[in-house]
């Protein structure tokens, strides 16, 4: 059986049929704008993040002058990704003053404990690293940043000094500095809790 062809179409149909597409593209377009819309974190969102980002840029600014007076090599100052991880993500159960101070302290332990045990080689301070996220989980200081000095530790073969300056005072300096960034912001906010 043959198909007849189908009817002519009339000038409204055609006008009909480009609104249509319109309307689709009018779809896309609100589609568009609501997963933009899901997106966006709204300005008081925004407004602190642009804080925290501030407050992270300072304290890595204070970093580098430190460092500079104390005539330290800035890579041998284990904090840069703990600022970022304190005052960027300061709700997180790593970026509070337990994990913050004792991580750091921890971490240069077991790396210190390696070296003595070792001595300054790349197979000693990847074991050190091992050692070190063993010995923070244990201890309740679990602080992935400070699993930097361990290989600072035994790879740079530092002396023991190291774990109060710059390791322990510049953790307790960075608590202090987060408290007071934070609590500007918003009063109660850092940290989630002390201990």
């Amino acid at each position: 059986m043959l198909k007849s062809a189908p009817p002519p179409r009339s000038p409204s149909d055609s006008s009909a049929a480009s609104a249509g597409a319109s309307s689709g593209g009018g779809a896309l377009r609100r589609r568009a704008v609501l997963a933009f819309a899901g997106w966006w974190p709204g300005w008081r969102r925004l407004a602190l993040w642009a804080w925290q980002g501030l407050g992270g840029a300072l304290a890595v600014g204070v970093m580098e002058i430190a460092a500079w007076l104390g005539e330290t090599p800035l890579a041998l100052i284990p904090f840069a990704t703990s600022i970022v991880l304190v005052l960027g993500m300061p709700e997180a159960e790593a970026a509070q003053p337990r994990a913050l101070v004792g991580g750091h302290v921890v971490s240069t332990l077991v790396g210190f404990a390696m070296l003595a045990l070792f001595g300054s080689s790349e197979p000693a301070a990847a074991a050190a690293v091992g050692l070190a996220m063993v010995a923070m989980r244990a201890t309740g200081t679990m602080h992935p940043p400070a699993a930097i000095n361990p290989i600072i530790v035994v790879v740079e073969a530092m002396k023991p000094g190291f774990v109060l300056v710059p390791v322990g005072l510049g953790a307790v300096l960075l608590a202090a500095y987060a408290f007071g960034w934070h609590n500007l912001a918003r009063r109660g906010s850092w940290p989630v809790r002390w201990w």
